[in-house]
């Protein structure tokens, strides 16, 4: 199983957690998006999307979306379960998850930040009140939702799910990019819980072969 990733990619990071969390080994290829090598032709006859993270299964399986990748590795090793069984449990991760990969990440990632100030002529302080705002607009909703069906030392419960997969790379990034996080106090709790578990501190951006300080 090859992985092509980048250690600062919050999506990269997620597929990292599932990967560690079910002991997976695979391949690391890093792919650097700071300097755009996912847009060079040999990356992109591999991922079309120009993007990471990308999985390569033994059996020639190939994605291109984390979200999909989390899925697919939850079905290929069904132990320890990502996404719960149980009926409500199920979507209550992935209602939290989703906020995360679809509110939130699509519109601060480095591709739409670059854009705002190569195309769009936007400054840095500009830049930072964006990101600012949708982190605060989607860890809000986060922090109500851990408060209304959260629980435990985790999102949902005392094990990982893909809930977590998802929340400790966006607090990562929120907290690199300068965001005041301190009012989110049930999100802080579950991102410092899992900052100590062995599986995420073997996910994390600065144990990763292409780490750039």
């Amino acid at each position: 199983m090859q992985l092509y990733s980048f250690f600062n990619s919050s999506t990269s990071y997620r597929v990292r957690i599932a990967l560690a969390l079910k002991n997976i080994d695979y391949k690391y290829i890093g792919i650097n998006i700071r300097v755009e090598e996912q847009s060079e032709e040999n990356y992109t006859k591999i991922n079309p999307s120009k993007s990471v993270p990308m999985l390569v299964d033994n059996s020639g399986v190939s994605l291109s979306q984390s979200m999909a990748i989390i899925q697919y590795l939850d079905d290929l090793q069904i132990s320890p379960r990502l996404i719960p069984e149980e009926i409500v449990l199920k979507a209550r991760v992935l209602e939290l998850s989703n906020i995360i990969a679809c509110d939130m990440h699509p519109v601060n990632n480095l591709r739409i930040l670059n854009y705002l100030n190569r195309e769009l002529g936007i400054s840095e302080a500009e830049k930072k009140l964006w990101y600012e705002h949708w982190v605060t607009e989607g860890f809000t909703a986060v922090e109500e939702l851990l408060g209304r069906y959260g629980y435990g030392q985790y999102c949902f419960g005392d094990k990982p799910t893909f809930a977590d997969c998802c929340l400790v790379p966006q607090v990562a990034n929120a907290l690199r990019m300068g965001c005041d996080l301190s009012s989110f106090t049930r999100i802080m709790s579950v991102y410092k819980h899992c900052l100590k578990q062995p599986s995420f501190k073997l996910a994390a951006p600065e144990n990763q072969p292409d780490y750039i300080s």
